[in-house]
Parts: C-alpha cells; sequence; structure tokens
C-alpha cells in the first residue's frame, strides 16, 4: 500500500490534487457497491445538505445527493476493512508529512441520474476541522457522456476528474473549489475528510 499511498501524496504535492488507482481494492470496491445499493433499497440513504448540524441546510438546487455516513458500530466488514485503511493511511500521512490528522469521517454517497452539486469548499464556515478531502469512486463501465465528474478549480485552470472505480482523489479541503457536474446515470463513491483537532 505504500506505493499507493506515495502516488496519492506526490500528486497533491505537485498539483495540489492527488489521483490514485487501487487505494482500495477491486474486491473492496465491489462490496462497498453492493452494500451502499443494498441501503439504498432499504431507504437508509438520506437527503444530503449542506452546512454542518449547526446550520444544517437541505436545498436540491445547491446539491441532489443521497448519504450514509460509515461507522465502525455498524460492524460491516467491507465498511470496516475501507475504514482501517484510511487509518492506515492517516498513519503514513503524519508520519511522513507532519500533516497532524486526528480524526475523519466518510459517508457513502448516491447521485442518481440528473444530480449534482454546485461548485462549493468542503469546509465549514463555523468550523475548519476538516483538513483534507478525500473521495474513491465506485462506478465501473463509466464513460464521458454518463457526465458525474468532479471539476476541480485550481489556480489558473480547471481538472475534470472521471469518477471511475478504483480512483481515489485527495485535497485540501479549505483550498480548492469543486462540483459535481450533473450525472447521466446513477454515480456511486465513498466520500469523506481527514481532521485535524
Amino acid at each position: 500500500m505504500e506505493e499507493v499511498f506515495e502516488n496519492l501524496i506526490k500528486g497533491f504535492i505537485d498539483n495540489k490534487i492527488g489521483i490514485t488507482e487501487n487505494f482500495i481494492s477491486h474486491g473492496l470496491a465491489e462490496h462497498l457497491k453492493q452494500s451502499i445499493l443494498s441501503l439504498q433499497e432499504e431507504n437508509l440513504l438520506l437527503p444530503a445538505g449542506t452546512g454542518n448540524a449547526e446550520k444544517l441546510n437541505h436545498n436540491t438546487a445547491i446539491r441532489s445527493d443521497t448519504i450514509y455516513w460509515l461507522d465502525k458500530n455498524h460492524n460491516d466488514p467491507y465498511e470496516n476493512e475501507f475504514l482501517t485503511t484510511i487509518e492506515t493511511f492517516i498513519k503514513y500521512l503524519n508520519l511522513h508529512c507532519y500533516a497532524g490528522i486526528s480524526d475523519y469521517e466518510f459517508h457513502y454517497s448516491i447521485y442518481k441520474k440528473g444530480s449534482y452539486y454546485i461548485k462549493h469548499l468542503d469546509q465549514f464556515k463555523n468550523d475548519s476541522h476538516r483538513a483534507y478531502s478525500m473521495i474513491s469512486y465506485l462506478n465501473t463501465d463509466w464513460h464521458e457522456e454518463d457526465g458525474g465528474e468532479l471539476l476541480v478549480q485550481l489556480e489558473n485552470k480547471q481538472q475534470k476528474i472521471a469518477p471511475t472505480q478504483g480512483k481515489t482523489v485527495l485535497f485540501k479541503s479549505n483550498e480548492l473549489p469543486h462540483e459535481v457536474l450533473l450525472t447521466h446515470k446513477t454515480r456511486l463513491s465513498v466520500t469523506g475528510w481527514l481532521k485535524k483537532s
């Protein structure tokens, strides 16, 4: 895993956005995909909002995905395997980059056909604990005409990232405005944040 971690970190250092393949294995990605689809069938996903608990706002003109928070207390082996991978990455990041990460939070996210999330930053106005944003995608057979790309605004250019299975993205939560473009078919991911105290 160290090579995968290094690729993610190097891309972040060089370009302000790290992208790597195989952060999660194909097998784990398939299990996570089945988990999120089962949760959807059981109507356990909730409409996503903006802001935190103090200022939570549900506005489908801003974002129209649904989410389900991951938690080791669910005792789901695949959620736990994913979160253990995140914990291993945090230890590596803290050891080699002195990142000071002390916590994390992740959720499943489903964008149904016709969904999107307009341009935003991933840090709350009243809470600066989120340091890095991470997204792992769970979409096989994804093509350009399917839309749903992550569009990131860099200093003098934009970068469009296809949400293909196995791809993981890392960037600073308070630096890069980004959006999820209109998706033309169901788009799945595990999205979250590495947090400082």
